[in-house]
């Protein structure tokens, strides 16, 4: 199976910026629990404060599917889904990783 990397682009409504940060960041604590679920961040645009990007990346796309279709998943992002003007969400494989060397290594 290859891992599987959802980035989902979210525009807040106005003046919903913290508590949108805020609920994201309860949701996030109980969706790593999850089988499956390897990483995610929630990464705001430097020029825009109100745009965000979610990425998370996940074993295979069964698994990622499965909480994307799930009753658990609902419950878990409703106030989230409530505080956001739009949404778009897009999944990848990933093929490959390369990571920096710690700065003490170089």
């Amino acid at each position: 199976m290859t891992t599987v990397r959802t980035v989902l682009a979210m525009r807040t409504r106005e003046g919903c910026e913290e508590r949108f940060e805020a609920e994201w960041l309860s949701a996030a604590e109980k969706i790593r629990t999850l089988d499956g679920c390897l990483h995610q961040d929630l990464v705001r645009d430097a020029d825009d404060p109100r745009s965000y990007l979610i990425i998370s990346d996940w074993a295979d796309r069964d698994r990622l599917d499965a909480f994307g279709r799930s009753e658990h998943r609902d419950q878990l992002l409703r106030v989230v889904r409530e505080l956001r003007e739009s949404a778009q969400r897009h999944t990848y494989q990933v093929l490959h990783s390369v990571r920096s060397e710690p700065e003490g290594a170089r």
